[in-house]
């Protein structure tokens, strides 16, 4: 019976992150036309990018925003990418070229090229996206850049993946969602932690207050969610979640890629502040045990308490979960969200385990 009293109180504390979750999920989109017109620069670092800059750069310059730069920053490629942004810049006085050159102290470390770009703006609100990324619309800058004012300095964008055949794709965006979910409901709290880099902007006043990414620029990750994590209070973050201002960027096509990019990710959360490291492992934690004890109260003598607890947890995960993903845009996921989350729980205890006892000192 004690079982069935834990398994109980699990599935409680579920519940109690999903009511947080649910917040987020009733959000209303707040884009309003603004008259005012924030000079902007778009930055975007790359390393190998040729065919992506190819295709994304047309695209970031058909931005119906009236007062915006680009600058593309190559960081130590080894292709094309230097020749193609060369190419787009001499036909467009918008685009400025940021070309580092490996340094022995910052061996490809993208935090440096980074700053190097960021020095280069004469502007003082930047929106940052990835080589492999583009925007949803035309209107995406203008969206993102609307969120400014003399009090939101930070604002958390979407960056979406492409829908294609397989199962890898969906476990994929299952993740992306998952992330997305929790880090817009923190922030909608008042608890901002993380953002990505594929969709997020704030201001130089923010970046120099913060001394940049000083604090971890040896860590090769972390630009993105370990800058939002020590920069971001619970005022001065705003979000953008009309689609029009999504970004998309294609998939890893094989398990092991998207493994090693994970990887990557993951291993930031470490250096997060203790009150996120503690609510997101506790969220993570309760979340397997649910999976862990289901199968062991079906075969207990109560098992029809059981059952109920199962099925109310459940009930709302598919929900708030649903409701997230129908906002996201992500609504093919929802039939099969229970058997997303056990996969993604596994192998997620599989990253942290193998990261334990590995370093990475390189972003690509």
């Amino acid at each position: 019976m004690v079982l069935l009293y834990v398994f109980g109180a699990v599935a409680l504390i579920n519940c109690a992150y999903y009511l947080l979750f649910l917040k987020f999920t009733s959000l209303k989109t707040s884009y309003k036309h603004k008259s005012e017109k924030y000079p902007i620069s778009l930055i975007v670092c790359a390393k190998n990018e040729a065919e992506n800059l190819r295709n994304h750069i047309p695209l970031w310059q058909a931005q119906n925003y009236p007062n915006y730069d680009i600058i593309l920053i190559n960081d130590a490629s080894v292709d094309d990418t230097l020749e193609v942004m060369e190419s787009f810049a001499a036909d467009d006085a918008r685009i400025q070229i940021v070309n580092v050159k490996n340094n022995e102290a910052f061996w490809a470390n993208k935090k440096y090229a980074l700053t190097l770009g960021i020095k280069r703006s004469k502007n003082t609100r930047f929106v940052f996206t990835d080589a492999d990324c583009y925007p949803a619309s035309k209107d995406w800058l203008g969206m993102m850049a609307s969120n400014f004012s003399e009090e939101k300095q930070l604002i958390l964008g979407y960056g979406a993946y492409e829908r294609h055949p397989g199962f890898l794709n969906k476990i994929i965006r299952f993740e992306t969602l998952m992330t997305a979910m929790q880090y817009f409901s923190y922030a909608h709290a008042g608890n901002p932690y993380m953002g990505v880099g594929r969709n997020l902007a704030y201001t130089s006043t923010l970046y120099y207050d913060t001394k940049g990414f000083m604090s971890h620029i040896k860590i090769p990750s972390g630009d993105d969610d370990l800058f939002v994590n020590e920069a971001a209070t619970a005022k001065n973050v705003a979000l953008c979640i009309e689609p029009e201002a999504f970004t998309y960027s294609l998939p890893k096509r094989k398990r092991k890629q998207w493994l090693l990019q994970k990887k990557r990710h993951y291993s930031t959360a470490k250096l997060y502040k203790p009150k996120h490291r503690f609510l997101l492992g506790t969220y993570y934690l309760f979340n397997l045990l649910f999976w862990l004890l289901l199968p062991i109260i079906l075969f207990k003598d109560q098992w029809q308490f059981g059952l109920g607890v199962i099925f109310l947890r459940l009930l709302f995960q598919y929900i708030v979960i649903g409701k997230s993903a129908q906002k996201l845009k992500e609504q093919d996921l929802i039939p099969l969200i229970p058997l997303y989350e056990l996969l993604l729980l596994f192998t997620q205890l599989s990253i942290f385990i193998s990261n334990s006892g590995e370093k990475n000192s390189r972003w690509k």
